[in-house]
């Protein structure tokens, strides 16, 4: 019996860790970086002592919780740099980006704002600029992205999508995609030639009244 013993409690330290960090991705991507910890604990089903043992910090569980958005971050970045057509590369910059943040409010969080406990993603906001400013120049280089776009632009479109984190989860990324598409549209220098762009479909909203709305 006790020779099983060391294996039982990895594995339920293994599984502990794991339930933490999808109840993280949960309760952050629902409701922000703002959530306390002990809400992603109780819905772990795990004790505080618990969560801080496999986690000591916030700023280490965010990191961990949003690792793979962060990965897939890298590879957009590295993908849009890469694409032989630089209009192609912004627009799928700008469309993935968006796609990240519409899954997950945390992840928005995380990149948008400086958060103490997420700093470790200022980088990944930098390189992320860096790359939207390069991808710009060649661009406009092409004719095909207008000539006064800057990267503050993609800062201020990016502060605008935030407030799709509003609507309900089942319409946020149809909502997400139809605004990136607009947006595009928006940067694009001059329309298209032919058939007008296709647009995403509209997500179904419902504007929701406030507590003192009669």
């Amino acid at each position: 019996m006790t020779h099983h013993l060391p294996r039982t409690v990895r594995s339920d330290a293994r599984d502990n860790r794991a339930g933490i960090l999808d109840a993280a991705r949960a309760v952050f991507g629902e409701k922000g970086l703002g959530a306390p910890m002990r809400q992603v604990a109780r819905h772990a089903g795990v004790g505080p002592a618990t969560l801080y043992r496999h986690f000591p910090t916030k700023q280490a569980l965010i990191a961990e919780t949003f690792a793979e958005q962060r990965r897939a971050c890298h590879a957009a970045v590295r993908d849009a740099l890469a694409d032989s057509d630089p209009w192609h590369g912004f627009r799928s910059l700008i469309e993935r980006i968006c796609e990240l943040h519409a899954h997950s409010r945390g992840f928005a969080d995380a990149f948008m704002t400086a958060f103490p406990e997420a700093m470790d993603f200022a980088a990944d906001r930098e390189r992320t600029l860096h790359a939207v400013g390069e991808l710009a120049r060649r661009a406009q280089e092409t004719g095909r992205l207008r000539p006064g776009f800057v990267v503050d632009d993609l800062i201020l479109m990016l502060m605008a999508h935030r407030g799709l984190q509003d609507t309900p989860p089942a319409a946020r990324v149809t909502a997400s995609r139809r605004f990136a598409a607009y947006v595009i549209e928006a940067f694009r220098a001059a329309p298209e030639a032919g058939a007008p762009a296709l647009l995403p479909p509209a997500p179904r909203l419902q504007l929701t009244h406030s507590p003192n709305t009669p």
